[in-house]
This record gives structure tokens, C-alpha cells and sequence, in this order.
């Protein structure tokens, strides 16, 4: 026999597919629009999208030059040279400082956006005095810049024995982040709280409340949180200065950072391996960004309704 948890979860949210039915069709407006209005809306989405493109695609090109032609003007590789890749692989432990920023990456998000949802369940779903006052108290921790808080968590951390290990660059995120509550809480209040109040009279408990109806209907905004977070944790360079002293135990913004000051500025001037250790350490986002794209898109377009 099905409960009213599984029930609610299959069934669809009443008005939220009609919506997104409505919201796939082209407005009245829409249609009307001349023919060169839409082509110069086209031609500008385009002009910008090439504007933002260009460094990305002069760091490959340049990095795909020999040393004496690194700088050359133009955004054609040539000479080719795509030993260069070949070479920043054998001169540093890229493939090391790769698995790294993957774990390290995969955890700091994983923490934060399933610390932040219980957090952001709560405030959404239970009724009690003070709730707006200390929703307010979350928010205004986003004030704090990271500079006023780096001595004393580092100095917590020392205590604890944990410098010089991956831990303090993604344990911190079990407590949750003021700004993924706050996203994942907007979520959770458009969803109808008769589904939740009927679940809880067929006797489901807060936690099935959470995984079988809350989880499920939010997921797009869970992975939108995820791709926030391990975006942050993979451009990260800060913290790894901070804690990591093991070449061993570096993520690719600090591996990047012994590249830069071994092959760059006041090194071997060996700019063709540092460009392209920043290619390999860019492409992976990229690559992230167009696997997830569609539920991304979603989860921000919809804002929170999933049916």
C-alpha cells in the first residue's frame, strides 16, 4: 500500500505543469515582433557571446604556441606546438593536483548543499516565534567578508590538528552557506504545504517529509547550488595557500600558482606550460557547465516550481 508521502511525490503539483506548458509557448508579443528585431536581438546575443569567448579562446591559442611566439599577435596558433601540453604534464603532477580539486570539489558541494537544504527545509516548512528574526541573523552572516573570519578559523583548525590536510577546504561547508539557504528556502516555500500537511497525518516523519517529497521537487535547485559551490571550491586559491604545505595534497589553483612562480614571473619565463595548465584547468568547468546545462537552466528558470 502507498503512502501519502509516495503519492505526493508521483503526483504532479496542481498549475505548476499548465505553467511551464504556457511559459514553452511564444507570448502574443512574441510573435508579433518584427522579423529584424528578432535578427538584431540574435546578432547581439551572438556579439556578446564572442566577446566573452575571446580570452578563453586566445589562452588556447596561445598555449598552443612555441615560447618565442606565446605573445604574437593574432589568434591563430601558429607555429602549432601542442607539445606544450605534453611537457606542463611532465614538469608538474597535473593529473595529482586534478584528483584533488575533484574530491575536494565534489565534498565542499556535496556538504554544503545537503546541509543547506535541512537548513532551508526547516525555516520553510516549521512554524515558530523568532523565525523571521533568525532567518535575518543567516542572511546578514553574508556581510562578514572571508578576511574577518580566516585568522579564527584557521586558529580552530590548527587546534584541531588539521593544517596541512584537505579537511578545513570543505568540512567547513556542513554547516551550511546564508546564500544556499536562502535560494534553497525560496524554492521550498513555492511549493504547496497541503502536500506536506497530508503527509504528516498519514504519519510520515519530518525526515520523509525532507528525502520523499522536499528532495525530489527541489532537485533543480539542489544542482544548481551543487555547480555554485564546486565552481567555488575548483577556483578556490585562498584557502589552499592558507592550509596546504604537501605538493601532494595542492588543488589546480594552488598547483597553478607553483607553475606560475616556476615557469613565469621570476621563473624560467616558460609561458606556453603555464597557459597551458590553465587550459586543463578551465576545460572541466566548461565541460560541467554543458553536461548540466539543461537541469541548470531549469532549476533557475523555473524558480523552484518542479512538477
Amino acid at each position: 500500500m502507498t503512502t501519502a508521502v509516495e503519492r505526493s511525490a508521483a503526483a504532479p503539483v496542481p498549475g505548476i505543469e499548465p505553467a511551464r506548458a504556457a511559459a514553452r509557448r511564444p507570448p502574443a508579443e512574441e510573435a508579433r515582433r518584427p522579423l529584424w528585431h528578432r535578427v538584431l536581438f540574435v546578432a547581439a546575443l551572438v556579439g556578446a557571446a564572442v566577446i566573452f569567448m575571446l580570452p578563453f579562446v586566445w589562452l588556447v591559442s596561445a598555449s598552443l604556441r612555441p615560447r618565442e611566439y606565446v605573445f604574437a599577435p593574432g589568434f591563430l596558433p601558429t607555429p602549432f606546438s601542442p607539445e606544450n601540453y605534453a611537457e606542463a604534464w611532465r614538469a608538474v603532477p597535473l593529473l595529482t593536483w586534478f584528483g584533488n580539486s575533484v574530491v575536494v570539489g565534489v565534498a565542499a558541494a556535496a556538504a554544503v548543499t545537503l546541509s543547506s537544504a535541512w537548513v532551508a527545509f526547516g525555516f520553510a516548512y516549521f512554524r515558530f516565534p523568532g523565525r523571521n528574526v533568525l532567518f535575518g541573523l543567516v542572511l546578514a552572516t553574508m556581510m562578514l567578508p572571508f578576511a574577518v573570519t580566516m585568522i579564527p578559523t584557521y586558529l580552530i583548525w590548527s587546534e584541531l590538528r588539521l593544517t596541512d590536510t584537505q579537511v578545513p577546504l570543505w568540512a567547513g561547508n556542513l554547516f551550511g552557506s546564508a546564500f544556499y539557504i536562502f535560494l534553497l528556502r525560496q524554492f521550498l516555500l513555492s511549493l504547496p504545504r497541503e502536500y506536506f500537511e497530508a503527509a504528516r497525518v498519514d504519519g510520515a516523519s519530518y525526515p520523509q517529509l525532507f528525502w520523499k517529497m522536499a528532495f525530489p521537487l527541489i532537485r533543480p535547485a539542489l544542482l544548481v547550488a551543487f555547480v555554485f559551490e564546486f565552481k567555488a571550491s575548483w577556483t578556490d586559491l585562498l584557502r589552499p595557500l592558507i592550509y596546504l604545505r604537501n605538493e601532494q595534497l595542492y588543488t589546480l589553483p594552488r598547483g597553478l600558482k607553483v607553475v606560475l612562480d616556476r615557469f613565469g614571473y621570476g621563473g624560467e619565463q616558460q609561458w606556453e606550460l603555464v597557459l597551458a595548465g590553465s587550459v586543463l584547468a578551465t576545460v572541466p568547468m566548461i565541460i560541467l557547465f554543458f553536461l548540466a546545462q539543461r537541469h541548470f537552466v531549469e532549476g533557475i528558470a523555473t524558480t523552484g516550481r518542479k512538477g
